[in-house]
């Protein structure tokens, strides 16, 4: 039975299965906030197809099935935009999380030359506040997005390691 989880690039053919985690994931944030019409709720499959071929999409699968999501694209600038990190509810607090953030972070400084990276989330959000937090990620601003929602960005700068590899 022990099937282990591994992260890999992720296609066109798994762009159904990240649409329907993603909706599954992002259910306590729009109850948390109030609001069933943030993005992730009303991204259509076409456009999640067309995100998967013009970024950088990772999956985790534990056999078959995508547990786990994460997404970045590189700005001209050098910041890589990190978004999207969804791990179905069963296999979180297990680290996969992290995993996922430090193989996009990985990928984003070797393939696109990142030189920082930068995520957002919303203020009330504490436990994706502690991930990010502990991942290294330092508040740089807050956005007021509404009465009910402000956005903290956070950012932290890539690691001489992974610079000098990319």
């Amino acid at each position: 039975m022990g099937m282990s989880v591994t992260i890999d690039t992720a296609t066109g053919e798994d762009a159904e299965q990240i649409l329907k985690l993603q909706y599954l994931c992002y259910q306590p944030e729009a109850e948390l906030y109030g609001d069933y019409t943030i993005e992730p709720l009303t991204q259509t499959l076409a456009d999640l197809r067309a995100e998967v071929a013009d970024t950088c999409v990772l999956v985790a699968r534990l056999g078959a099935e995508v547990v786990g999501s994460v997404r970045g694209r590189v700005d001209d600038d050098g910041t890589a935009n990190i978004g999207r990190l969804i791990v179905h509810p069963r296999m979180q607090r297990h680290g996969l999380g992290g995993r996922l953030l430090a193989a996009i972070e990985a990928r984003l400084a070797a393939e696109r030359d990142a030189a920082r990276y930068r995520l957002f989330t919303g203020h009330r959000s504490a436990g994706n506040l502690r991930l990010y937090r502990r991942l290294g990620y330092a508040p740089v601003g807050v956005e007021e997005v509404s009465r009910h929602l402000s956005l903290v960005t956070l950012e932290k700068d890539v690691p001489a390691s992974l610079a000098a590899s990319a």
